[in-house]
């Protein structure tokens, strides 16, 4: 897969809804219109508008007008997962489009943007120069980091009102500070004052994953880095993540990490005595 790919509607003769729906969504829109349903309500696009949205599955019923240019960044989810910026703000911009997908950009934020995409097709096209591709890729990230700063703005001009909406971001900013201590969505849910089952509904509307999903996510990273400290041992990491049997504790790892926790070590303590060699 790809990790990403830019077009231009009219220079390329391409048009969203022809391309395939496995990568998340950047799409500028420079003159005319373009409009959508998205889960039974028509959203619309004008210049100046950019619509931002993860693998849009849920799009349909596209129409364009004859004047419609638009500049639509792909980029693969692997890609995006990997430059993505501190969480606070990834919770938070993931809340924000979900709610707010199109959002007309100010004068500063278009001019921003106009830059960016110029600059790095510029490196797309320039592959066969010293180091052409890591150029190119170096610009990518700079254009995705200001689009992220360009709808942090957004977030705090309009905020989030929705009680659902804040309820998932509080969830996501809890989940960012206590796992992997507190893996259990019960937790969370008494954090919020409410019940289990509404946290884990409002998460997969939201996000259209459950909350334990997210509190997965944010378990793994620490877990990782613990198992990989070659200062502790599994029993160190047991009590420091307070489960009460180490059983209980490998077959959470091997869901979790795909495999059983003393293999994990076992492997960063090969890596490390071949990196000292």
């Amino acid at each position: 897969m790809i990790d990403y790919q830019l077009f231009n509607t009219l220079e390329d003769h391409i048009l969203p809804h022809s391309l395939v729906w496995n990568y998340h969504y950047h799409l500028f829109c420079k003159s005319g219109a373009m409009s959508f349903m998205r889960k039974g309500k028509i959203l619309s696009m004008r210049p100046g508008d950019l619509l931002i949205w993860q693998k849009p599955r849920s799009l349909s019923d596209f129409s364009y007008s004859k004047d419609f240019e638009a500049e639509l960044l792909m980029v693969s989810t692997p890609f995006l997962n990997a430059l993505n910026p501190e969480r606070h703000w990834a919770a938070m911009g993931y809340m924000f489009i979900k709610v707010n997908p199109v959002f007309h950009l100010d004068q500063e934020g278009m001019k921003t943007l106009v830059t960016d995409i110029r600059q790095f097709r510029h490196r797309m096209n320039d592959s066969m120069a010293v180091y052409g591709d890591d150029r190119a890729k170096e610009m990518m990230k700079v254009l995705l980091y200001d689009i992220w700063h360009i709808y942090s703005r957004e977030i705090v001009k309009h905020g989030i009102d929705d009680s659902q909406t804040e309820h998932l971001l509080r969830f996501l900013m809890l989940a960012q500070e206590y796992t992997p201590e507190q893996r259990e969505v019960s937790w969370y849910a008494a954090q919020l004052g409410i019940t289990p089952k509404y946290l884990t509904e409002i998460s997969n509307v939201f996000t259209g994953r459950p909350a334990g999903d997210w509190i997965d996510n944010f378990v793994a990273p620490g877990l990782r880095k613990l198992l990989s400290n070659d200062q502790l041992t599994l029993s160190d990491i047991i009590e420091q993540l307070h489960f009460s049997h180490h059983a209980t504790f490998t077959r959470y790892v091997k869901r979790l990490l795909g495999t059983a926790p003393s293999a994990l070590q076992q492997s960063n303590l090969m890596k490390s005595c071949k990196g000292v060699v």
